[in-house]
């Protein structure tokens, strides 16, 4: 039996995914989870394809390696949802949480899933311009991952997110990030 749950993201240099996974480490150690997060990359350069992953549990985590049959996975780069890539390891368990305009039913449809697949979708990156000013898709999946993975509480996350970002960056682009994570916890939808 599993004792973990395994995320995989999916997304670009310079579009905040490795912060994200991050993100997601402080908000569930700040449940009291035990955590991991780590970033895979390939050749290092802003808008090459590459994977972050996370582990959560509520006992410690005796595993180090990649992680090859996620529990959820998350796509950041909406141009990355035809990569094959994305199913590789996956169950009918599994759930998808996607940046896209596409529907849920169209998602499933180009990766070939099953019609009761869990699948999510969100316009993250629209979010981010409306709320952030800037095409940066991270926070706001963060939010529509809190509200379909129940991992963490909204607002842990918010808090997690201000704890980070005040450090970095002034209160303007703090208060953008924590709209963009509300808003983006409202307009997930799927299943």
């Amino acid at each position: 039996m599993k004792r973990y749950t395994e995320v995989r993201w999916h997304g670009r240099g310079g579009q905040g995914t490795v912060t994200a996974a991050k993100m997601l480490a402080e908000a569930a150690l700040g449940e009291g989870k035990y955590v991991q997060a780590f970033p895979e990359y390939g050749p290092e350069r802003m808008g090459a394809p590459l994977r972050a992953f996370n582990r959560l549990s509520s006992q410690p985590i005796l595993i180090h390696c990649q992680v090859t049959q996620p529990d959820m996975v998350v796509v950041v780069d909406s141009t990355l949802s035809k990569n094959p890539q994305i199913i590789e390891g996956t169950s009918e368990e599994t759930v998808f949480i996607l940046n896209t305009i596409s529907s849920p039913e169209e998602i499933k449809s180009q990766l070939g899933l099953a019609d009761n697949q869990p699948v999510y979708v969100v316009d993250a990156t629209k979010i981010a311009m409306d709320t952030i000013g800037r095409p940066m898709p991270n926070t706001p999946l963060l939010g529509a991952l809190a509200k379909v993975s129940g991992f963490f509480d909204i607002e842990r996350l918010q808090q997690g997110i201000k704890k980070s970002f005040e450090r970095k960056f002034g209160e303007k682009v703090v208060n953008a990030n924590l709209q963009a994570v509300t808003r983006a916890y409202r307009e997930v939808y799927g299943g």
